[in-house]
């Protein structure tokens, strides 16, 4: 009887308790309401602020990304686009062209 946000909470709870080094979170807010969103984030960011556990979160949005991460890695196509800081990748004019933009850029295609 959970809502799909409390669900989530609660899995991310059951991480927790057993006490592990890693957290891959696969898109988190997957399926949330607008509503649910917040509690999630901020149940990240105050695991985050514990500095004990390293997140490593997959997730196609940007603000999101940029609001949370230390550290981003860029994908297109299965290959490392780029790697750096949330100012960086906003600053990298693949990335830009890639995602960002919404650009067609071949080079981006063909490596």
């Amino acid at each position: 009887q959970l809502s799909h946000g409390e669900k989530r909470k609660l899995e991310i709870a059951m991480l927790l308790a057993l006490d592990t080094e890693v957290l891959l979170l696969d898109e988190p807010t997957a399926g949330m309401s607008l509503e649910e969103v917040p509690a999630i984030l901020d149940v990240i960011r105050k695991i985050k602020q514990t500095g004990d556990k390293t997140i490593l979160l997959i997730e196609h949005k940007m603000d999101m990304i940029l609001d949370l991460s230390d550290s981003i890695m860029v994908l297109f196509n299965g290959k490392l686009l780029a790697d750096g800081s949330p100012k960086e990748i906003m600053d990298n004019e693949t990335v830009q062209n890639a995602y960002l933009g919404g650009l067609y850029d071949e080079n981006l295609a063909e490596s």
